[in-house]
């Protein structure tokens, strides 16, 4: 058995901030990451990071209650109000400190962080470093964390990298422990935690049409779900505009708020056709753009009739391309053979990030006691319906040092964990039988097929648009694919050493039970709202649906509840830009 006093779980920007946060305390500290830090899905965030800088534009500046009105407008109005200001008003702090640490964001002429324009602000308020801030922030809070585990003779912060989290135990309604599973080793391990803080990112690879990488799946979300901790808000998922045509290879939002163009077949800036889009055109908000190349692809106007358009940047000069957007070139060229400085690259709507997740406060605390979660994982909520671009980094480094700050505070005022060895083992004897069960399995499921009919029926029935009829086929299909599961063959036996057969279709488990709630929300909230647009109820209704969606787990299926949306500084009022 370990012993931390705070057991992070996922290695990426939240994870590794929060445990900076708990390690700057003097708290001892517990990373473990199925994958090594540097490596983790942070890493492809492209475009930039929001905070209000003190810029000036025609003669206004911004400031954090403007960032907050934007961010609370580009929810539709279901963001936490009080939540969001508190976010908005640590980012300007968040970003000095993360360039204090190293991180290299690209300047302006006057020599200050530059900010981009992203779709849904009123200020051009993106700070980025080229095409590759995920990348350089990452990194830099990699070389934070490499800083205390220098001292790992004390054991200051102890990193477990190739270790999955299959657990979480929960002893009257405190989390204090873990099972996890060391992949090099083959070994299952108790983990002892006076808190816990998950940071374990998104979910996108319960989608086909998904620019998340392969490690993305339902599993993190999905551990707080089976330990009792509600979801909230699953049924906002959000599709990301420009993503590539054919593997979904994110386009960064940064393409439009460099100039980029986008073009149907008749070579036009089609968004000028649109109402919710002829203002603001490539820089509407996400949610909206996608909508409308769709409704461009479903009227026959994709390129050549296709499922596609082009985003255009063949006008911003090759300088600016090759200073502004490195990444997305390489990515153009490397995967369909196309360079923008010469030729509009291919792109459609793609799924990109999920809005809901576990349920926490603005503190980042859970309802069970000592649990903590923040990032993509987590639902505050800050992003409500719709996220806007840049806020997904900052909320990751925002809420990643507010969970770290929140375990130690909980540490400091007597939440320690006492003698629960027995319902450790007990939790470590339920893990081991579930593994003996699926080695021993004499069914004849085949889990990749499993996987891919999911992908499949997410990807087309739970897409951009929805209406009851798919929603409805889309449930029972979760439901079928539910039950088959439970008579899986796997291929590989021979072992816990990793064995990533095993691996995965452990995790398959948690990507249905999260596509279940999904979708679920989906068919419950009967109304159009962010990213949720329901073509059967086309309207926002405020009346009847300005509330939080929640969901309880339960072996026959998600019980559905609702939550009151914190408003508090801007009225809900038509969203338009």
């Amino acid at each position: 058995m370990k012993y931390h006093q705070v057991l992070v779980v996922g290695g990426g920007l939240a994870g590794m901030r929060a445990a900076v946060a708990c390690n700057r305390r003097n708290i001892k500290v517990g990373l473990l990451s199925k994958i090594h830090p540097v490596r983790s899905h942070s890493t492809s965030a492209q475009g930039g990071i929001n905070a209000a800088m003190n810029n000036h534009v025609r003669g206004k500046h911004d400031d954090v209650m403007r960032h907050a009105f934007d961010t609370i407008k580009g929810s539709d109005y279901l963001a936490d109000q009080d939540a969001v200001v508190k976010f908005t008003a640590d980012a300007p702090h968040r970003i000095i400190e993360m360039e204090n640490w190293g991180v290299p964001f690209s300047r302006n002429e006057e020599g200050k962080i530059a900010q981009r324009p992203f779709g849904g602000a009123g200020f051009p308020r993106t700070c980025y470093a080229a095409d590759r801030t995920g990348m350089y922030l990452i990194q830099t809070l990699w070389e934070q964390v490499c800083k205390y585990t220098e001292a790992s003779m004390r054991e200051e912060m102890v990193i477990y990298d190739e270790w999955v989290c299959l657990k979480i135990i929960v002893e009257k309604n405190k989390a204090v422990g873990v099972v996890a599973w060391n992949l090099a080793e083959g070994k299952l391990e108790i983990f002892k935690a006076d808190a816990i803080i998950m940071g374990t990112g998104g979910i996108g690879r319960i989608y086909s049409n998904t620019s998340n990488a392969l490690t993305n799946t339902g599993m993190g979300m999905a551990l707080a779900y089976w330990a009792g901790v509600p979801l909230k808000d699953m049924e906002f998922v959000q599709f990301h505009p420009t993503t590539l045509k054919g593997n979904n290879c994110l386009m960064t939002e940064g393409c439009r708020g460099e100039g980029g163009y986008l073009l149907n077949d008749k070579g036009e800036r089609f968004l000028a056709n649109y109402p919710d889009s002829s203002v603001a055109m490539e820089i509407a908000p996400r949610d909206i753009v996608s909508r409308n190349i769709t409704r461009e692809v479903m009227a026959g106007r994709g390129i050549n009739g296709q499922d596609y358009v082009y985003l255009d940047l063949r006008h911003l000069g090759a300088e600016k391309i090759m200073t502004r957007l490195p990444g997305i070139r390489d990515l153009a060229m490397n995967f369909v053979g196309v360079d923008p400085i010469t030729q509009p690259v291919p792109i459609q709507p793609g799924h990109h990030y999920t809005m809901g997740g576990i349920d926490v406060n603005e503190n980042a605390a859970t309802p069970v006691e000592g649990l903590y979660a923040a990032g993509e994982c987590a639902c505050v909520s800050v992003h409500g319906a719709n996220r806007l671009g840049g806020n997904s980094l900052l909320e990751t480094i925002v809420f990643g040092a507010i969970a770290g700050e929140s375990a130690v505070k909980y540490i400091e005022d007597g939440g320690k964990t006492g003698d629960v060895s027995k319902t450790l083992e007990k939790g470590k004897k339920e893990v081991e039988d579930k593994i003996l069960s699926i080695f021993e399995s004499k069914g004849d499921e085949d889990p990749s097929l499993i996987r891919e009919e999911l992908q499949k029926v997410m990807a087309e029935k739970v897409g951009v648009f929805r209406n009851e009829k798919d929603l409805k086929a889309a449930h029972t299909k979760v439901q079928e694919l539910r039950d088959r599961y439970k008579k899986i063959k796997i291929m590989n036996t021979s072992g816990l050493k990793f064995n990533q057969d095993l691996m995965w279709n452990m995790e398959l488990e948690g990507d249905l039970d999260i596509a279940e709630t999904i979708v679920a929300g989906a068919l419950n909230r009967k109304e159009s709202r962010g990213s949720q647009s329901r073509t059967d109820f086309p309207v926002r209704d405020d009346k009847n649906w300005l509330h939080h969606s929640t969901f309880t787990y339960t072996p026959k299926g998600a019980k559905l509840g609702k939550k009151k949306v914190t408003l508090g500084y801007f009225k809900p009022k038509e969203r338009t830009y």
